[in-house]
């Protein structure tokens, strides 16, 4: 648990990145929703701000006075405790409020966390609870990240958002296959440090002999299965896979483009060529899964990379992994709206570990468990194969 002091400085720090995050958009990208996966960035910045709100001020800070009595209707995302709210689809239609007045909430939250601190000291259970809403905060950074990249990389003039982050790192190492023998291993989060309750309870998972790769799949790699024929050979593809490749009339990674026969790839500084040697992204599970299978290999389990994380570098990508999103033995969730947190998204979706370009500093570990359905490809996805 952080001491008071260091957490204000930390929720402050999370609270301006937000907002920076935001610095290259005009007012018209905050409200665009192409897809239903995607949030406008106007909600991203509310509903980060109705969290503070709704679990910290308003039970701990008994003076508080709410910024405006709707806003919990259109800032929640899917917390049945709380109440009703806006339909997940519907979020862009919400001219109103108004940017800057989403702004002008968001300071009155800001300003409101550091009165309440000043007030109370040291608390476990507020220090707690403001410690996972700088975590929530820092998700949904990376979110917002991704739904900025997905707002303007379907826009035809496929604009430049920043030039600033590093997208497409290449990875220097030699190719190799790291082994490990078969026998029993600790899985799951043990530090005296943040972690979600998924992480929990940590056990012993036994596994066979395996073998992973220290080295990510590259756009070079992944382009000879498009050229082989990957995607309309259904051999490689689970049967769901490949009705979606059919359906969804997919050819490639989200956001490539065939242009006089070379490829290029939409990305935060606009349309460039695809960077061969760096990590493949933008790919469904589907996709991951298809590709191992045309290499003859497959993906890891979660258990067998956290088993091997010290032996590679990791953080470019969110790797798929093998493993269905469960709980873990001895898992249980928390009472109340924070239940809500995880549990009940345990069913129909797949596990990645890693973390990516676009995850925030101070919010990623080896233990941390990202979930997907495996028709998503709007985050920072890659491949890592295992044999």
């Amino acid at each position: 648990m952080l001491l008071t002091e260091s957490l204000l400085d930390f929720f402050l720090e999370t609270r301006k990145h937000t907002e920076a995050l935001c610095t290259p958009l005009e007012t018209e990208d905050y409200v665009v929703q192409p897809m239903e996966d995607v949030s406008p960035p106007k909600w991203h910045l509310g509903h980060s701000t109705w969290f503070f709100e709704e679990f910290i001020l308003k039970p701990f800070l008994p003076d508080y006075s709410l910024f405006n009595e709707d806003f919990s209707f259109v800032f929640n995302s899917y917390y049945e405790t709380v109440g009703q709210r806006v339909v997940r689809a519907e979020r862009g239609n919400l001219s109103r409020p108004s940017v800057e007045m989403v702004y002008q909430y968001r300071a009155h939250v800001t300003r409101a966390i550091k009165t309440l601190l000043d007030r109370r000291g040291r608390h476990k259970e507020l220090e707690s609870l403001l410690e996972i809403g700088i975590h929530h905060e820092k998700q949904h950074q990376e979110l917002l990240l991704t739904d900025i990249k997905y707002i303007l990389g379907n826009n035809p003039l496929l604009p430049e958002y920043s030039g600033q982050i590093a997208e497409h790192p290449v990875e220097k190492q030699d190719c190799e296959w790291i082994a490990l023998d078969s026998g029993l291993y600790d899985i799951g989060h043990k530090q005296d440090s943040f972690c979600y309750d998924n992480e929990c309870q940590r056990h012993k998972v036994y596994l066979h002999d395996f073998e992973i790769n220290n080295r990510l799949v590259t756009n070079e790699e992944y382009r000879e299965f498009i050229h082989a024929g990957g995607y309309s050979n259904f051999e490689y593809w689970h049967a769901q896979g490949w009705d979606w490749v059919r359906n969804q009339k997919i050819h490639s990674p989200l956001y490539w483009h065939q242009i006089d026969g070379e490829w290029f790839q939409y990305t935060l500084n606009g349309l460039q060529k695809v960077l061969l040697q760096s990590p493949l992204t933008h790919i469904s599970y589907y996709e991951a899964f298809a590709y191992a299978q045309w290499k003859g290999c497959r993906l890891p389990t979660e258990f067998e990379w956290e088993a091997a994380e010290r032996y590679f570098p990791w953080g470019n990508r969110w790797e798929w992994t093998e493993s269905a999103y469960l709980p873990y033995p001895g898992y249980s969730k928390v009472k109340g709206a924070l239940g809500e947190y995880n549990g009940k998204f345990m069913v129909n979706q797949k596990v990645l570990r890693g973390g990516s370009v676009a995850t925030p500093a101070k919010h990623t570990r080896p233990t941390y468990r990202n979930f997907f359905h495996p028709h998503t490809r709007w985050q920072y996805t890659g491949i890592r194969l295992a044999r």
